[in-house]
């Protein structure tokens, strides 16, 4: 069986020089385990992709710029008959924030949320009462990597809102409200490989940030969780994400409970250097869905 390991054109847009890149060492690892595999750019008009039997999703980064390509390429293997990983229908559900909505419906807790569209008449200082807070994060329902992403405030609301005004013409946004302990404690990754845990760290900004991303500077800390907390992110996949080789459950603690902020089920950075038994745990459920 040939695998794709796919990824993007990477011009450098998410390096970083506090995290290693994983995507090498990951192909280099599963060729040593025998697999005739290859990294392969997703929307690369020169790939034949009949050469391939399965493919797995690992970093297009820049799919949620291209979203109707990608979805148009999702179509396209499915056509082809070609297995991805995660499965097709996952991943169309998971490119869209509204996903949030089912997860809250199905009784999980997830941050609050307000999706705005172009036909909607947009005020963001109403939310400062809605969430009752005074700080909000504004983001497209498509997105990846903080793009477009604002922190709002008093301060620059008007400011926001005037680009929101713009931005919405082309995209839907999400409204939520700003999490104090996300710079207070830091944001929680949960890795599961086919449904089982594999590792969580924290995620903290870098001083005067609130971007957790490594690419912005953010800094990681492996974690060992006890068994509730596992058990708490585990909810989420299992519902939400089965048949999946991976998901990444991110998250806070508020009130002593977790709470959802993203279930990263297309592109998560899976920080896999953080322990070397994690490329052995992915290997292993590669191989339980093959």
């Amino acid at each position: 069986m040939n695998f794709a390991l796919i990824n993007y054109l990477d011009k450098g847009a998410y390096s970083s020089t506090t995290v290693e890149g994983e995507d090498d060492q990951l192909l280099n690892f599963l060729k040593q385990k025998g697999l005739n595999i290859e990294k392969v750019i997703w929307n690369d008009p020169q790939v034949n992709w009949e050469n391939y039997q399965l493919a797995i999703l690992k970093s297009p980064w820049d799919y949620f710029d291209l979203i109707g390509d990608f979805y148009n390429w999702l179509n396209f293997l499915e056509e082809k008959k070609i297995r991805l990983l995660n499965p097709i229908d996952v991943v169309k559900w998971n490119a869209d924030k509204h996903y949030l909505n089912d997860i809250q419906s199905a009784g999980l807790k997830v941050t609050p949320s307000f999706f705005i569209s172009k036909a909607d008449q947009i005020d963001l200082a109403d939310y400062f009462t809605k969430f009752d807070t005074k700080k909000l994060i504004v983001k497209p329902c498509v997105s990846g990597g903080a793009k477009n992403t604002f922190k709002v405030t008093s301060e620059n609301v008007a400011e926001i809102n005037s680009k929101l005004v713009t931005l919405i013409k082309d995209e839907d946004f999400i409204v939520q409200p700003f999490l104090n302990e996300i710079p207070e404690s830091g944001e929680w990754s949960f890795i599961f490989f086919n449904g089982k845990f594999s590792h969580a760290l924290l995620k903290k900004a870098k001083t005067g940030d609130f971007r957790v991303q490594h690419t912005f500077g953010g800094t990681i800390y492996p974690q060992n969780p006890d068994e509730k907390l596992i058990d708490s992110a585990k909810e989420y996949v299992d519902r939400f994400a089965k048949g999946c080789l991976y998901a990444r459950v991110d998250g806070v603690m508020v009130n002593n409970e977790f709470t959802l902020m993203e279930l990263e089920l297309i592109e998560p950075f899976l920080f896999l250097n953080t322990d070397q038994n994690n490329y052995e745990r992915y290997y292993t459920a590669l191989q339980k869905l093959i």
